[in-house]
């Protein structure tokens, strides 16, 4: 039977049994009521009155209005959302992950060497959308969350919304869901301190794996784990504040609580939680592809929902990989606490009674005495060139870039190789094809797991090594002679 079906017809099943795994990846249109929803919504509309679209832009494109109740925008990413050539999906990333909601369309066209008319043409091809239009209605999703999740006033929520006039907010917000902001706010949230707000994942999701990643990397005392709660202190715009982030898992959601002074940086926070925690990632499209290597289908089975580990800062998770070269992650963890309290600021927080100070800025460690850090001379001398090459803007940490470029301009900083790169690039640039196969762990699972192999992964050869590092991080020393492979 299920042979027979079209693939409207899995659609509609999807929606009838809500499917999360499919949230995002399709989206309902009902004719009747002229309004498209997620496939886990709970509406329940008939077969005949109903069509699908691949993303909200094309839903939008066709005349039907957002849900109110459901809210697509609030859905994962998918790659169907993000056009068909390279320069228009690469640009759509980037819109989707930009920390600032500043826009200039002929500088963001010159990020990826095309002039800003004819970008525009692309996109309207392609999406039906110009890059600005696209900015703009990323700003009154980020609004329309706000203002159904969280207490603030409306007026803040339209300067944290990246704008400077009320009125052109209002028409905007009333062009975009038809309705106005006050009309949006039905249900009364709680007043408190700080901000809570959802975002969406497709399940499944390896969230304990992601956390306990992030606490074996943990930086200094900026990052504390708690009963399956992440906390994290966070420096935006001259400006402090702190993040926790938990797993809702019953709402396929991550819950983020957000205490920070400056509302307009809420934008670039939930952008890099996304990041952090690899919020746009298919894992469906993962596992077929791992699931070609009957080895790592094994494992994936231990931990379905395998995500890509990063980091909240690149800049400071680059300088991480430096100070853990050729050194356990327990003593690469101590190294960046020492750096922190060595060339740091003071952020005004206390988390169990110590002070906590920020991460260093690349001039700071340029500036700072590092002889009392208890590592090599020749790994200070890396950490100093790297960090005036990023603020001389001779090195970019940027995740659009040309990957091998990066890759061939990084090593030539003194001390850095190999391994060095191609972590940077899996874990900084959060490119998902890099597998560091010279890493210890990694080099030992090839062992067991032939590279030749690893090699008809791409494009998710990053995801391999994620659930390589997943199996074997802590318990794989050495394999017996008896037990290894060739390759």
């Amino acid at each position: 039977m299920m042979a027979s079906m079209t693939k409207a017809d899995i659609f509609y099943e999807a929606m009838r049994t809500r499917d999360a795994r499919f949230d995002g990846k399709f989206f309902v249109a009902v004719k009747t009521t002229g309004i498209y929803c997620r496939p886990i919504c709970p509406a329940k509309p008939k077969r005949e009155n109903v069509e699908f679209f691949a993303s909200p832009h094309e839903a939008e494109k066709a005349g039907y209005r957002p849900c109110l109740r459901c809210r697509p925008e609030s859905a994962p990413r998918s790659p169907a959302w993000i056009g068909k050539s390279a320069v228009v999906q690469r640009a759509v990333k980037v819109l989707n992950s930009r920390d600032s909601l500043e826009f200039d369309e002929d500088q963001f066209a010159g990020l990826f060497g095309v002039s800003a008319r004819h970008l525009r043409r692309l996109f309207v091809e392609e999406i039906g959308k110009t890059p600005k239009q696209l900015q703009i209605e990323n700003r009154l999703n980020l609004a329309r969350k706000l203002i159904v999740e969280t207490p603030m006033p409306i007026t803040e929520i339209a300067f944290a919304a990246g704008f400077d006039s009320i009125r052109r907010f209002n028409d905007a917000f009333k062009e975009r869901f038809k309705k106005a902001p006050r009309d949006i706010r039905r249900n009364k949230t709680e007043k408190g301190e700080g901000l809570k707000i959802t975002l969406s994942y497709r399940p499944p999701f390896d969230f304990e794996g992601l956390m306990k990643s992030y606490f074996n990397h943990r930086m200094g005392n900026l990052e504390w784990f708690e009963a399956g709660k992440m906390h994290r202190v966070v420096s935006l715009g001259n400006q402090v504040g702190q993040v926790s982030i938990s797993n809702l898992a019953e709402k396929s959601a991550l819950l983020v609580e957000i205490n920070f002074p400056d509302t307009s940086q809420v934008h670039a926070i939930i952008s890099r939680v996304r990041n952090l925690f690899d919020l746009d990632s298919d894992p469906v499209i993962v596992a077929n592809c791992l699931e070609t290597n009957k080895e790592l289908k094994s494992i994936l089975k231990k931990f379905p929902g395998i995500r890509l580990p990063s980091g909240w800062d690149p800049f400071e998770t680059a300088i991480a990989t430096i100070l853990g070269q050729l050194v356990s992650v327990e003593r690469g963890r101590a190294l960046v606490h020492d750096l922190i309290e060595l060339a740091g600021s003071d952020s005004g927080f206390k988390v169990d009674g110590r002070a906590v100070k920020l991460f260093p800025t690349p001039q700071e460690i340029v500036s700072a005495d590092l002889t009392t850090l208890k590592t090599t001379g020749m790994r200070k001398q890396t950490l100093v060139a790297f960090s005036q090459a990023v603020y001389a803007n001779e090195i970019s940490l940027d995740p659009t870039q040309d990957v091998d470029e990066f890759l061939k301009k990084i090593q030539k900083v003194k001390g850095i190789g190999l391994w060095t790169a191609q972590y940077m690039a899996l874990k900084v640039l959060r490119h998902t094809d890099t597998f560091p196969a010279s890493d210890l762990i990694l080099a030992r699972a090839l062992e067991l797991h032939p590279e030749a192999a690893l090699e008809k992964l791409s494009p998710w050869r990053g995801y391999a090594a994620a659930l390589l590092w997943r199996n074997y991080t802590g318990q794989l020393k050495k394999i017996p002679a008896n037990r290894k492979k060739k390759k």
